[in-house]
């Protein structure tokens, strides 16, 4: 490889920049999962990043789109950690399940997005799109039972992920304490399972 395919290191300046952008979206991400954007300070944000509050406008614009950016990047984080594969459905959302229940934050972030944000990001959309085709491919194959549109399949196998890392604190103390996890892992397993199974003739 030569020189000029290499990156150009960066400048001082330039790591400085991007290290206090960094901390913005650090610090914006604990104010959004904690308050939602309407909540959100950008004085706190600051304060807690350690940078002039200004430089929130000068990097992205303002709240609106810091918040975006954070949803963002952490969609992109989740995708690139969960892979989907629709040959799978029980495996992807146990994945995901366990991804979300690690990170209780993150599901409220996405909660306060969903109540607040109407717009959706390209990265969002493609991603559902590209899960929706290779359900239909699956089905068109006869690997999964086509009683319901591909869209229906994700939207319920994302329900049963969702019904308890969004449940209520009441329903969760019903439940028992965390250890019951295995058993919750279990239960999704076997209702994706059970959705997924194509009924008698």
């Amino acid at each position: 490889m030569g020189d000029m395919d290499e990156a150009p290191a960066l400048t001082a300046k330039q790591r400085q920049s991007r290290a206090t952008q960094e901390r913005l979206l650090a610090a914006g991400f604990d104010e959004f999962q904690g308050h939602g954007l309407a909540g959100a300070r950008v004085d706190r944000i600051a304060a807690k990043a350690g940078a002039n509050k200004r430089l929130i406008y000068v990097y992205f614009g303002d709240k609106e789109r810091l918040f975006d950016e954070v949803i963002v990047r952490n969609v992109a984080a989740m995708l690139d950690t969960v892979p989907f594969d629709a040959d799978d459905l029980v495996g992807y959302a146990e994945r995901l399940m366990d991804y979300l229940e690690d990170r209780p934050e993150l599901t409220r972030l996405f909660s306060w997005r969903n109540l607040e944000r109407t717009d959706v990001s390209e990265a969002e959309l493609v991603s559902y799109r590209n899960k929706v085709t290779q359900i239909a491919r699956a089905q068109d194959g006869g690997r999964l039972d086509a009683a319901m549109p591909a869209v229906h399949v994700l939207a319920y196998v994302l329900g049963l992920v969702g019904a308890w890392t969004i449940a209520s604190p009441a329903l969760h103390q019903v439940a028992g304490p965390d250890g019951l996890r295995d058993l919750r892992r279990r239960s999704l397993r076997e209702a994706v399972r059970r959705l997924l199974t194509a009924p008698p003739p």
